[in-house]
């Protein structure tokens, strides 16, 4: 596969881990040198990793997965995104109590969630016969970076609007479950 299509496709993948690391910046307002970078490495192994196996699965796996993937992807952001939502809405919940969305359910959720379409990537690969191993590495790269870039922008917004980017980001993470399951309806 060509360098340039690759990134091309790195880059369009990584932009939902972007979104959801920008709406986890703006929820954590301090973000630590830790939760960037389990934000960051779990974004870009999944999204490294599903590719890998999407093109194992091949083919015959290809239209199952094609009927339900969207699904999955919209349930799980619009969840978590409701979630901050509701966060946001109800201020006397203080940020403490809610978590952290870089550890345990929620960041597994979250690394599913963004990588999903790496995986139908993956499945294209198999049907073009593409060897896997590079495309994976530069994808999960990509989007480990775009998560970075993402968290320190959320960051930094998040200290100048407070809650009302907090509502922002949850209706980023809504809008892109609606995206991914618009495109595929």
């Amino acid at each position: 596969m060509e360098l340039l299509p690759l990134l091309g496709i790195a880059f369009g993948l990584a932009m939902d881990a972007f979104s959801v690391a920008v709406a986890t910046g703006i929820c954590l307002g301090k973000v630590s040198a830790r939760q960037a970078f389990r934000l960051s490495f779990h974004f870009g192994l999944f999204q490294a990793g599903m590719p890998v196996l999407g093109w194992v699965a091949g083919s015959l796996v290809a239209e199952q997965i094609r009927n339900f993937d969207h699904w999955v992807a919209f349930a799980l952001l619009a969840f978590v995104g409701g979630k901050m939502l509701w966060e946001a809405l109800h201020p006397e919940d203080e940020c403490a109590d809610r978590g952290d969305p870089t550890r345990g359910a929620s960041l597994i959720m979250l690394s599913v969630a963004t990588s999903i379409d790496a995986f139908a990537i993956g499945l294209s690969l198999a049907l073009l016969r593409v060897p896997v191993l590079f495309p994976s590495i530069v994808i999960g790269a990509v989007a480990a970076n775009m998560t970075l870039l993402g968290l320190q922008i959320g960051r930094r917004a998040g200290h100048l609007l407070g809650r009302k980017m907090e509502i922002i980001g949850g209706l980023v993470l809504i809008a892109i479950g609606l995206k991914i399951l618009l495109e595929h309806l």
